[in-house]
């Protein structure tokens, strides 16, 4: 195994290539700063029903006990930003999911990144993750330089704001870190000030079981009573606090990653139209999207929040 400076700039070249917009290297270490506000969070409930956050808390602390030996924590983003607006009215769908699911968009490119690891520094091993591994992903891209927690607690990149997706591999190869992104949030309040349902409870901390992504993507059963008719037209996701964001209303840049391009009737889905899909007519039309996380019942269970 060669030394740390394992060819660093040839890592990020190689990602580059594969579409990557932003690559950054974290030295693979406890994250116990970051595992002590995870605990709190879980703690206090914030997670709603998303047990699957606990239920790997020490692994998402400490990325030995996921890949033993791991020395790097290799970071990147894709921007998957398009000029298209929100309309107003209901429907209103969230930007990540206009386009193919970023899963399958950046899966196959961390495969082939561990791939070149694989080859580059022989005897090497190296896993990937797009948001379904034990990694706290949005920590792992502070460290590595990518952007900062945002007081809405979304990772902001100072080129293309908070409109990017995140990848991670942990490899027991060892590279160079680069430098930790610095905080540039400031004394704005912006995010926290137009959330509808107040889910961003103090800065950096959001209290999923108010977000309105959180109760129309990942809340399984009928919506609290107290949010059934506050989702502001949202039948899948919320982008009201990104919108705000100065970073991405100064910022933003076109994708140039065709698979993020919002697929057609997707930026405002015809509610009526989904209200009538059964399972197999929704499973074809949404084939490939993030729609199909939430279903058919779900979609429909939010459709009809909106009205009163």
């Amino acid at each position: 195994m060669t030394s740390k400076h394992n060819h660093a700039e040839d890592l990020k070249a190689e990602a580059r290539r594969l579409g990557f917009t932003h690559v950054g290297i974290a030295r693979a270490e406890s994250l116990a700063t970051e595992g002590a506000r995870l605990e709190t969070w879980l703690a206090n409930g914030f997670a709603g029903t998303m047990g699957w956050m606990a239920r790997r808390a020490q692994e998402r602390m400490d990325p030995g006990r996921v890949l033993p030996g791991v020395r790097s924590v290799i970071v990147v983003a894709m921007n998957y930003y398009t000029g298209a607006q929100h309309p107003a009215g209901e429907g209103k769908v969230s930007r990540y999911a206009w386009g193919d699911d970023y899963h399958d968009v950046m899966g196959p490119k961390l495969a082939e990144l561990c791939r070149w690891l694989a080859e580059r520094v022989p005897g090497s091993s190296s896993r990937w993750y797009v948001d379904t591994g034990p990694v706290l992903e949005k920590a792992w891209a502070q460290r590595a330089g990518i952007g900062w927690l945002g007081k809405h607690a979304t990772v902001i990149t100072t080129d293309h704001g908070s409109w990017v997706f995140l990848g991670v591999v942990l490899t027991t190869a060892a590279f160079e870190p680069d430098e930790a992104a610095v905080d540039r949030c400031g004394t704005c309040t912006r995010c926290i000030e137009a959330c509808p349902t107040a889910a961003i409870v103090e800065p950096y901390v959001v209290d999923a079981r108010r977000c309105i992504a959180y109760l129309t993507i990942e809340h399984r059963g009928a919506l609290p009573a107290e949010f059934e008719h506050r989702l502001e037209g949202w039948i899948f996701g919320c982008d009201i606090c990104q919108d705000v964001c100065p970073w991405n209303t100064k910022h933003s840049t076109e994708t140039s990653e065709p698979a993020f391009q919002p697929r057609e009737g997707m930026v405002q889905p015809d509610t009526a139209m989904l209200m009538d899909l059964d399972d197999t007519a929704f499973n074809k039309r949404f084939q490939g999207s993030p729609l199909q996380r939430t279903g058919i019942e779900g979609l429909r269970r939010n459709i009809s929040a909106q009205k009163s």
